[in-house]
């Protein structure tokens, strides 16, 4: 049995003298699509920033494929992460912010820079779109050339924030088809947080349900099994209902 990509055990995380998770645990298989949900404010960008190394776990641990969490400052990173709003720079092109990481983490020479950058760009539907500056792009585009930048090097895995955040339903679908065909074309596992339940039944591997009151993870699993036969949260929220019917 193939050991996963990455073991979260007894994680606590929290700001000041709040803790907004204790003692959680859970693991992301090889090749899935796993959401991180729950209501806002449960802590679900957060538990993203403990994944991808950019905060320290008050208590527990996070493991990358055996390993610490994906550190940056420790070498090239074996990861992407596409920020809530794409995150890219306004003063740059968008062939200048996918080239970014290449330029920081490789010794590659300009023509072969520019060659990765056209690919990216192709494989997320965008293709000669690399002189264009982000604020010329329509707010789907934008998400896609963000998970181009974040896919620049060829990671293991990559991690999402709301890509479908702001999107009008026909883009948000299309953006999950992109998010599957990279999952399934690629074989790059795919971890985001999304409020979006159609996206959620439509991709998501498997799933955990955050819940603030409770510091805690309430539900686990295939997110359309949790719909019916999850606890009480879990079919309120699956079902977008305020109160079980």
């Amino acid at each position: 049995m193939t050991a996963p990509l990455i073991t979260v055990t007894d994680l606590t995380m929290g700001w000041g003298d709040d803790n907004i998770l204790e003692r959680q645990s859970f693991d992301v298989e090889r090749g899935e699509v796993f959401a991180i949900l729950g209501r806002s404010g449960c802590g679900k960008s957060t538990l993203l920033r403990y994944l991808t190394g950019l905060d320290e776990p008050r208590g527990g641990s996070v493991l990358f494929d055996g390993l610490g969490p994906p550190r940056m400052e420790v070498g090239r990173p074996t990861h992407g992460v596409m920020f809530q709003s794409g995150a890219l720079f306004g003063s740059m092109s968008v062939g200048e912010n996918l080239a970014l990481p290449l330029v920081e983490w490789t010794d590659l020479p300009a023509d072969a820079v520019s060659a990765i950058v056209r690919g990216k760009l192709r494989l997320v539907g965008l293709e000669g779109a690399e002189h264009k500056q982000p604020a010329e792009l329509s707010g789907g585009m934008r998400k896609r050339a963000a998970i181009a930048r974040a896919m620049a090097l060829e990671p293991t895995v990559l991690f999402l924030d709301e890509p479908s955040a702001g999107l009008d339903p026909v883009t948000a679908a299309e953006l999950d088809e992109l998010i599957l065909a990279l999952c399934k074309g690629l074989g790059v596992t795919v971890v985001l947080v999304t409020h979006e339940l159609e996206s959620i039944f439509k991709i998501a591997t498997r799933c955990i349900l955050l819940h603030r009151e409770s510091k805690s993870i309430i539900a686990r699993g295939d997110p359309r099994a949790l719909r019916d036969g999850g606890g009480p949260e879990a079919r309120r929220f699956f079902n977008r209902t305020t109160k079980e019917a």
